[in-house]
């Protein structure tokens, strides 16, 4: 079982969990706070995913999401080259929100216009509603919102109205009711946006009508229910390390399979004092897991010895340890599933992300996979 790859791509690659199928898309201009949005939707209780602005509107379609939401980004859309979304997705059918500049973005490719401000508005702004009965319904008059714009919307599109104004700002939020598009021209996701999270509950879950039911108890159960379904009768070896990604893989898989279930521990000896015991404690003795307990402390020793370099030391427990790992599995004979755990930040700093653009900062060994030569599966239920 191990973690995909971060979120944002140039392809779509989105999995929303089986029991819940509503999601919603972030499409990404090159602003600093995509992830925070996908964040802050997710808060909401609603799985969301940051997609490249290039991914076709076909292709959205085919994953039905509940709503995309266009986030900022440095350009001008009045520039040469600056990044614009397939048009067709506002012939999808479905409620949209831009964020700064995927506000200007929705008002410039629907007819508006989208000029250089007379003066740019930076920092904390106070918001006058105009409109209390749709976006803004939770939202106090006056409340501080959070700009970072140049440039302004000087003329809305047809059918579009002002929902909110701000003293430089005639239209800072819009909206088109009977379509179900909104702009907004501050950032709703950052916390200085004091009600920002009251709007992007009131989009996501009564504009987009999500149930949001995309708990951490639903996804635990999903998961545990796709393992049994994949793995049936056969057995699964985990590498366990004690650390916190492989340690929730090893209580997910125990719950789905129970005995089913093998972990090895390689005790590579680098690990604080008595620590080895206390994975040993929480896992063998105290949840009942079959753990095995691979004392390798003097071959890693023996590989580090007169090694300095930060990332040659990496790579060479990253080898040990699945050479460890591949000798015990040697042992089984029943074992058809290859286990691990693998977070977002090992990816990341592993450069493992799908674009391939991304460079290494240090890397660890619980990514890639597993050597090709090995006989069994690796479980990827998630």
């Amino acid at each position: 079982m191990t973690a995909k790859t971060p979120a944002t791509t140039d392809s779509v690659s989105a999995k929303p969990p089986e029991f819940n199928r509503q999601m919603l898309f972030i499409l990404d201009f090159g602003s600093q706070y995509s992830e925070l949005i996908a964040r802050r939707i997710r808060e909401t209780q609603v799985y969301s995913e940051v997609l490249s602005y290039r991914t076709s509107a076909e292709k959205i379609r085919q994953l039905n999401p509940r709503g995309i939401i266009l986030s900022g980004g440095p350009s001008s859309v009045y520039a040469d080259h600056a990044p614009k979304c397939d048009p067709a997705i506002w012939e999808l059918g479905i409620p949209v929100l831009g964020v700064c500049y995927g506000m200007q973005l929705m008002v410039q490719q629907l007819g508006g216009q989208v000029e250089t401000a007379q003066r740019g508005e930076y920092g904390k702004a106070s918001l006058h509603i105009d409109d209390p009965t749709d976006l803004l319904t939770n939202v106090d008059n006056g409340s501080t919102m959070w700009m970072s714009h140049g440039d302004s919307v000087t003329k809305l599109p047809p059918g579009f109205e002002v929902l909110a104004h701000t003293d430089n700002t005639p239209s800072a939020a819009v909206a088109h009711h009977e379509q179900g598009f909104y702009g907004v021209q501050f950032h709703t996701e950052v916390t200085h946006t004091l009600q920002g999270a009251a709007i992007l509950h009131r989009f996501v879950r009564e504009i987009c009508g999500c149930s949001g039911d995309w708990t951490t108890g639903n996804i635990a159960s999903d998961a545990i229910a796709r393992i049994r379904e994949a793995v049936g009768d056969d057995h699964v070896l985990l590498g366990l390390s004690g650390g916190v990604d492989s340690s929730v893989v090893a209580a997910m898989l125990h719950a789905a399979i129970g005995d089913q279930l093998t972990c090895v521990f390689v005790d590579h000896g680098l690990l604080r004092l008595n620590e080895g015991d206390q994975v040993m404690d929480t896992f063998a003795r105290h949840l009942g897991v079959n753990v095995i307990r691979v004392d390798a402390a003097e071959r890693f020793f023996g590989a580090l010895d007169g090694e300095a370099d930060p990332e040659a030391k990496r790579k060479i427990i990253g080898r040990e340890f699945v050479a460890g790992f591949e000798a015990e599995a040697d042992k089984l004979d029943n074992v058809r599933w290859l286990a691990q755990g693998t977070i977002y930040p090992d990816v990341i700093e592993s450069a493992g992300s799908a674009t391939g653009k991304a460079h290494v900062i240090k890397s660890h060994h619980n990514v890639g996979g597993l050597p090709e030569h090995m006989n069994q599966k690796l479980l990827e239920p998630l």
